[in-house]
């Protein structure tokens, strides 16, 4: 009879669901404020998992290690779900709390990025590609330029979810307030891991695929126009549904427009092209 400790390597482990959190900008953290931004972000994740119902794996299980700027959490495969929606949304809205409300003037901003990924895990151990796919996956150069179109939008975090994982839960309808018009096709590569390339869904919350296209460079398929995602100066373009009379928006372009791509149905559209 086999040992417990040494399975038998043609046995496929136990399905398990993966969430792996990176902390932006983390070594660049004074010394002295490293573990306090730490124990920040224990805490928001802490928050997260229970608004999510989701238990908080424990380190005496394996199925949690602390990466220093972040962490890697195992939890059961029919959590998958919960790790998607609502615990993206849920971590979002937290380290936007965090930032206007909680955080010291001393104490560094948290902005993260996320990965979810199910596959075979065999614990206490870990020693499997799933683990290891789930944290090339939030490596990837995908969901680090994700983050940086987030931050342009006041958005804390950038989740980049695994194919698999996309398809067990959006795509199956198991999602409640998430479906596929949220995620950007991608995918995704490491720069230091040239055999690493798999394809996923990148979300950045409240902001569009439309929007977060254009700062992606390996979006899979059809590219959106490439219209600036933020009103530039001097070209602001104000929108009130309220001075329309009716469901649809207002816009009034105040600059010189120049191949300028509008997206939705409009009511009303002022333009003013008069030189400034």
């Amino acid at each position: 009879m086999r040992s417990p400790a040494q399975p038998d390597p043609v046995d496929v482990p136990p399905e398990h669901a993966l969430l792996v959190v990176d902390m932006k900008g983390y070594s660049r953290i004074p010394d002295a404020r490293m573990a306090p931004a730490r124990f920040d972000l224990d805490s928001i994740l802490d928050t997260v998992f229970d608004q999510s119902g989701l238990d908080m794996p424990r380190r005496v299980d394996g199925a949690f290690d602390d990466t220093g700027d972040g962490a890697i959490f195992v939890l059961p495969a029919r959590d998958t779900t919960r790790l998607v929606d609502p615990l993206l949304g849920h971590l979002n809205a937290a380290l936007s709390r965090y930032d206007k409300k909680s955080r010291l003037h001393s104490a560094p901003e948290i902005r993260l990025r996320a990965s979810v990924h199910v596959g075979p895990v065999s614990l206490p151990d870990r020693r499997n590609r799933a683990v290891v796919e789930a944290c090339r996956l939030v490596d990837s150069e995908a969901v680090r330029e994700a983050l940086e179109a987030a931050e342009a939008h006041g958005v804390y975090l950038a989740a980049v979810i695994s194919e698999i994982a996309f398809r067990r839960t959006v795509r199956d309808g198991r999602t409640p307030d998430l479906d596929e018009r949220h995620f950007l096709q991608a995918m995704a590569r490491v720069d230091r891991k040239p055999g690493f390339e798999e394809p996923c869904r990148l979300l950045v919350p409240g902001v569009s695929p439309v929007l977060l296209g254009p700062s992606i460079t390996d979006a899979a398929g059809p590219r959106p126009p490439s219209a600036p995602a933020l009103a530039p100066a001097g070209g602001a373009a104000n929108s009130s549904s309220a001075e329309a009379g009716g469901s649809g928006p207002v816009l009034n372009f105040l600059g010189v427009m120049e191949q300028t791509t509008v997206i939705g149905a409009l009511d009303t559209l002022n333009l003013d092209q008069r030189r400034r």
